[in-house]
Parts: C-alpha cells; sequence; structure tokens
C-alpha cells in the first residue's frame, strides 16, 4: 500500500472496538443503560439487542416513547447542550452498547465524513419517525397504532430483511407506546391473532398481511 493511500474508515466497524472515549460493553435483559435526570455526556450506539426509551411525568406516569434496535444511536441529545437525560433507558433483551464520550464523537463528526454520513442519517430517520408518530397519534385508531408498532418492532420498512419474531414485550408495554390500556392492547393482540396477521406463544410472530390494516383508510395529509 502507498504512503498517500488512505485506509477507508468503516463507522460500523470502529464503533464495535473500545478505543479513546469509547468503550463497548454488554448489557443483561432489564439493565438501565441511563436513568432520566443523570448527567447527559455521552452517546450510545446499539450493536445488538433492543432498548426501550421511558419518560416519567411528575405525576408518576410513565410513557415508552421509542424502542431502539442494532444500529441505532441514542443519548445524542448532549451534542445539542442537554446537559440532564430527559429519558430513562432500559434493555429489553441482553445487548451490547457501545458508548462514546460528547468530545469523542463531536470530534469524529469533524473528522470522518463516514461516520458523519451514519450520524446525519440516523438524525434524519429519526426526524421523520417522530413526525410519523405524531400523525398516528392525532389521526389514526389505537388499533392502528398498535398494527405500526408492531411492524415497526419487526423491522418491516426499515433496511434488511424484516425480523418477525419480535423479542417478548408485554401488553403493557405496548399500551405505554401506543397510548390505550392494556385491555384495548389484548382485545387487537386477540384479533390480529383470529385473522391470522400474528402469532404468539411467548413471542410475537409478525405477519407482513399486518401492513394491510395500517395502510387501510390511511389519513391523507394535506400542505
Amino acid at each position: 500500500m502507498g504512503k498517500n493511500q488512505k485506509i477507508s474508515f468503516d463507522p460500523k466497524v470502529f464503533l464495535s472496538k473500545v478505543g479513546r472515549g469509547r468503550t463497548v460493553s454488554d448489557y443483561s435483559k432489564n439493565q438501565i443503560v441511563y436513568s432520566q435526570g443523570a448527567s447527559a455526556d455521552s452517546v450510545f450506539y446499539i450493536q445488538s439487542g433492543k432498548v426501550k426509551i421511558t419518560v416519567l411525568s411528575e405525576l408518576g406516569k410513565e410513557a415508552v416513547v421509542a424502542i431502539l434496535g442494532p444500529g441505532d444511536f441514542f443519548g445524542e441529545g448532549c451534542l445539542a447542550r442537554q446537559v440532564r437525560r430527559l429519558a430513562t433507558v432500559r434493555t429489553l433483551t441482553e445487548c451490547v452498547i457501545a458508548r462514546m464520550a460528547k468530545v469523542s464523537i463531536t470530534r469524529l463528526i469533524h473528522r470522518e465524513p463516514a461516520f458523519a454520513e451514519l450520524f446525519i442519517s440516523h438524525l434524519l430517520a429519526r426526524n421523520v419517525r417522530v413526525e410519523e408518530d405524531l400523525v398516528d397519534q392525532l389521526f389514526n385508531s389505537s388499533e392502528k397504532r398498535l398494527a405500526r408498532v408492531l411492524l415497526l418492532l419487526a423491522n418491516f420498512g426499515k433496511e434488511g430483511l424484516p425480523e418477525p419474531i419480535i423479542a417478548k414485550i408485554s401488553q403493557e408495554t405496548l399500551a405505554e407506546m401506543i397510548g390505550t390500556t392494556r385491555s384495548r392492547v389484548s382485545f387487537f393482540m386477540n384479533k390480529f391473532r383470529k385473522l391470522g396477521l400474528i402469532h404468539y406463544k411467548g413471542q410475537i410472530e409478525v405477519h407482513p398481511s399486518l401492513l394491510n390494516v395500517v395502510l387501510h383508510e390511511k389519513p391523507e395529509i394535506r400542505t
């Protein structure tokens, strides 16, 4: 290799290794990565497993605002001068998660275009997801919101092949995610199962035909 030939930078390989300002840790199921109100001084990257992000109100009501999986970042609010964590992140499964100090990831974004592109793509996807969540809450029924959440958990619509088998997730968590009661979730889950749209015995298996529930009478957004 010539002296002037630069070795290509692979951000995913970089994030899988321990280095300066960077650690990689194994997490067990149901372990807290960080808590609401903790100091915001780093960004995290999920190599494997799934986590849920929850927010607790002053009245003690908890809401699940996101479920994230492999390839997702979280905690990036510290880059926008967020001093304290606004939410709690807890693992849903066993996870391998990389942690990068704020100063390290800031330096990397400026130095490595490949990493900057990956990170910007994540931010754009997150922004789109937030907008879709808002439309979902404003216009769609709880049945459609549940169908959409199940499809998202199974990675339908994301890069790569879907993962129709969802790690065990409680109906209480699903209810918190879509803003309804556990009894309503149970009713719709049984309805989906009887229609052959899902199967579950401990784990949930999502059939692609569940997408029809979301697409049926999808609201038209006019500008």
